[in-house]
């Protein structure tokens, strides 16, 4: 199994990021040698991955990360970089080397305060590895300080270091910053590919590998949660019952709070599963004397810990918002192929009765002015509106159709 396993559906950025891998992979070994470096590389120093939501943007640059990082015996052979197994693809791929830096927006934009030791680490050699590498996985959510820091990095890297920033689009990526990278943008994989996928990697059942596949069109994160997550598939099923319940003012009103109380409560277990955690490494790394006791000096590195937890509550609150959002924007969109009478297989069968109920009582505009909604939900919480105001102003605006 190679690194570029993962890449469903991505054919042609596999070949070009391999072939970038080989290249890169006869630099640095001609460098040790003290011997000529090759003429014409596909190597560069900085590269932008762009494709929409689900294409795997950062998987693809963690696989390529992984292949840069390679250290199986068999490239000596004429192997490709990239074997999946050796230590250096091993880590790399779960995030532990030491020499690939990961940076997430934790709130609605990455600052530059977190930022800064990452620029400063890109001009280091690598500690143990064959590249230092930088892997920017909201490149779109860059401020312009940060965004500054970062063009300062890339427009004078150093020789061992690579940037590799994902962003939705090009246009997210100031023109600055992707004037400077080779550009690789991935399409969205076919039904039949994650389909396929969660049936070799994953072991799952043909019929469920499929539903959860059609379910989210091709998004291969959410296509394996569904297909993995019973809890999943009963917060989907929920979500795909809301267009049916929003008969009056108090029905809209109930099935608001509850999608915002039920993204609420994935957050509440995100943060049960990483604060308590990451807040006993730093008190171990601070000194804390045994029974929680702090040293002296630590009370602002304590607060500041604390207001990125809370920044992350509140980014996964809106993330797994979005996910209901993207649920009911599918649903619609099946409402209206069916009152159209389109070929488009429909994303969700499993609620094909609902579906012919409402394309039944409603009209294309209708359900057309009821995707929109949705969309200006999406936007204002974008704008950070707070989120039950926003989805009942959505809810209210399903029901007048």
């Amino acid at each position: 199994m190679t690194v570029w396993d993962d890449l469903v559906g991505q054919e042609k950025v596999s070949a070009v990021l391999d072939a970038a891998a080989r290249d890169a992979d006869a630099l640095v070994t001609a460098a040790a040698a003290d011997q000529p470096l090759p003429e014409t590389s596909k190597m560069t120093h900085a590269w932008l991955f762009t494709g929409p939501p689900g294409a795997g943007r950062n998987q693809a640059a963690r696989a390529f990360a992984a292949a840069l990082q390679c250290v199986s015996p068999d490239r000596a052979l004429g192997g490709s970089p990239g074997c999946g197994f050796c230590d250096g693809c091993h880590t790399a791929l779960l995030g532990t080397h030491a020499d690939v830096t990961s940076v997430a927006a934790v709130g609605s934009e990455i600052l530059v305060k977190d930022m800064r030791d990452t620029v400063r680490k890109s001009f280091t050699s690598p500690a143990n590895g064959r590249w230092q590498i930088i892997l920017v996985e909201d490149a779109e959510r860059l401020n312009e300080k940060s965004a500054n820091a970062v063009l300062k990095a890339v427009e004078e890297p150093a020789p061992r270091t690579v940037w590799l920033l994902c962003a939705p689009s090009i246009e997210d990526v100031l023109p600055t910053i992707r004037s400077r990278c080779r550009h690789l943008n991935l399409r969205t994989p076919s039904v039949e590919a994650v389909a396929d996928m969660l049936m070799r990697r994953d072991g799952i059942e043909p019929e469920v590998a499929a539903s959860a596949a059609r379910a989210t069109q091709g998004h291969v994160d959410r296509a394996r949660r569904l297909a993995t997550d019973p809890a999943a598939r009963e917060r989907r099923a929920a979500v795909l019952k809301l267009p049916l319940r929003l008969d009056e003012v108090g029905a809209c009103l109930r099935a608001a709070q509850e999608l915002v109380d039920a993204a609420a409560e994935d957050a509440k277990q995100l943060a049960e599963e990483m604060d308590g955690k990451e807040t006993e490494e730093l008190k171990a790394a601070l000194g804390a004397a045994q029974g929680g006791r702090m040293p002296r000096g630590t009370a602002g590195v304590m607060k500041e810990l604390e207001d990125m937890q809370k920044r992350r509550r509140t980014r996964t609150q809106r993330d797994s918002l979005d996910v209901a959002l993207g649920d009911l924007t599918a649903f619609y969109r099946d409402v209206l192929a069916l009152q159209l009478g389109t070929r488009v297989a429909l994303a969700n069968a499993d609620a094909e009765d609902a579906l012919e109920r409402l394309a039944r009582v409603g009209t294309p505009e209708s359900t057309l002015r009821r995707i929109e909604a949705i969309s200006a939900c999406r936007e204002a919480l974008d704008r950070n509106v707070a989120p039950l105001l926003a989805v009942e102003a959505m809810t209210m605006a399903l029901r007048a159709g």
